[in-house]
């Protein structure tokens, strides 16, 4: 399993705003810091907004802010969000939208669901704080020139 770019994005994005919380960055500075596309940011952002893990402030001064606490945020809410619903296998998902003939007795799948459940457990287990705990040597790699 990947997460795709975009939930990578949206992950860097929200630590950049909790390494700097009483900053107001903006889009163009996160892209800059991390190496990526200006572009792609403005998406994820937007999302993010929408789904309410950042506040947008427009006008000279303006840029992006958490909408709350990083002890808040989980990761495994952020993953949620961007990804939408994760499985493993087709028979994992909600519907069971699969055509495979041994689903009802497979081994296989309640392996898998098992190891997808832990995943996710741990993503809902840990918060954006405690992943920029090591905030000073954070900063100084972003602050070295950033590269994806």
């Amino acid at each position: 399993m990947q997460l795709t770019l975009y939930t990578d994005y949206s992950l860097r994005v929200l630590i950049y705003l909790a390494l700097y919380p009483r900053e107001t960055p903006t889009i163009s500075e996160i892209a800059e810091r991390y190496g990526i596309s200006r572009n792609h940011l403005v998406k994820v952002v937007h999302r993010l907004a929408r789904e309410g893990f950042v506040r947008t402030i427009r006008g000279r001064g303006g840029g992006i802010v958490l909408a709350r606490s990083p002890e808040e945020i989980t990761i495994g809410e952020v993953v949620r969000c961007t990804e939408g619903p994760l499985r493993l296998l087709d028979c994992l998902g909600q519907d069971g939208g699969d055509d495979c003939p041994i689903t009802a007795a497979c081994r296989l799948k309640r392996v898998l669901g098992r190891a997808q459940d832990a995943f996710l457990r741990v993503l809902d287990e840990t918060n954006l704080a405690e992943v920029v705990h090591n905030r000073s040597w954070l900063r100084h790699r972003l602050a070295a020139g950033g590269g994806g």
